[in-house]
């Protein structure tokens, strides 16, 4: 038996073969009661940044990649003992062998592995913030965990190819390209000169937060509720309906007027009456449009009901109040009870609008 596993195949002993199979065959048969061993021994150092996170979500998370990350280990460590066929070992390409290149692929897989999980925690991370983001009512904060999370990842990814280069084609390519990064970068900068200034805005939105998702927003022609925050721009739904997409540089730029932060609304009407109407007239139904809007609760003090100008043809009166009635269909429920009201004096007083009709312009302010 001892001599069947001390015959040579290939510059190594039956023996160790068996010996690779079996460690292979052992931890692919432990690998997932062991990366859960791991990722529970893991959890309970992070548990407390966020309770209600379950150890089930962060296994799943790091299960795989830490599965991967015992095998191939395994394998690097009972591969090691093994001397390489020298008949195997021929030339490749140019002065690298077999040996070589799968030397070389081993040190991609386990690079490949450590960025993985590093990943995975990356999620991990964002996952622990954006349920202490649910919290809140503002929902710009999960936007920007996922876009620092993207960020992050993407900076691990530029890392990792780095990594791979240094790998494949050695250190002085890697100082080659990051010597080379002084002209590239300033070229690159000028060829990305707006998605560069696009980043920098998504930057000072989620930090100054002239706005969050959620908001009504009136940018340019343009107003509508924020849908999503991105890396390049934000995204609008109109009040048409339609979705409009404005770089966020332009976001920053404009005049951007926040309509949910008013605090108030006001309201500017200005209510045409035939030019022969007599004075008396006139100046009872300023007092009682007065006497209207003093009696309604939802009409701040300090309102304004004048005699605002006249010509051959009419007497405008002009009428303005404020009104801490922010949402939309509350605010025209007002507008109507006001203008009925307004309307059912002018009857009373036996006051007919021009054309019998009434030109009512309206200005937020």
């Amino acid at each position: 038996m001892n001599k069947f596993l001390d015959t040579i195949i290939l510059d190594n002993p039956i023996r160790d073969y068996m010996i690779l199979i079996l460690v292979l065959l052992f931890v692919s048969f432990i690998k997932r009661f062991l990366s859960k061993i791991v990722a529970a021994l893991l959890f309970k150092l992070v548990k407390h940044w966020s309770p209600q996170i379950e150890q089930k979500s962060f296994v799943e998370l790091l299960l795989k990649p830490l599965e991967f990350f015992f095998l191939l280990v395994t394998f690097m460590f009972t591969i090691d003992r093994f001397t390489f066929p020298r008949i195997l070992n021929v030339h490749v390409y140019g002065k690298s062998t077999l040996q070589n290149v799968t030397d070389t692929l081993l040190e991609l897989a386990f690079t490949a592995s450590i960025i993985w999980i590093i990943l995975r925690l990356i999620d991990f991370i964002a996952m622990v913030l954006e349920k202490k983001a649910d919290l809140t009512p503002d929902k710009t904060d999960n936007q920007f965990i996922i876009f620092f999370r993207d960020f992050f990842k993407a900076i691990i990814l530029i890392m990792g190819a780095i990594a791979f280069i240094r790998i494949l084609f050695g250190v002085a390519l890697v100082e080659k390209i990051i010597a080379g990064l002084g002209i590239g970068a300033a070229a690159l900068a000028l060829a990305a000169k707006e998605s560069i200034e696009n980043l920098i805005g998504s930057f000072m939105i989620f930090f100054d937060k002239p706005f969050r998702v959620g908001d009504t927003v009136k940018v340019d022609a343009y107003t509508g509720t924020v849908e999503k925050i991105g890396l390049r721009s934000t995204r609008i739904r109109t009040q048409e309906k339609t979705f409009v997409t404005v770089p966020n540089k332009k976001m920053v730029d404009s005049i951007l007027d926040n309509l949910t932060l008013r605090t108030q609304q006001r309201v500017n009407m200005k209510l045409e009456l035939p030019a022969d109407t007599p004075a008396d007239g006139i100046l009872g139904a300023v007092q009682d449009i007065r006497a209207i809007l003093k009696g309604n609760q939802s009409v701040l003090p300090g309102f304004t009901v004048n005699l605002h100008d006249f010509n051959k043809d009419t007497v405008i009166i002009q009428v303005i109040f404020n009104t801490l009635i922010i949402e939309g269909q509350q605010y025209a429920a007002l507008r109507e009870t006001v203008n009925l009201a307004i309307m059912h004096m002018l009857e009373q007083r036996g006051i007919k609008l021009p054309g019998s009709s009434t030109t009512v312009v309206l200005k937020q302010g």
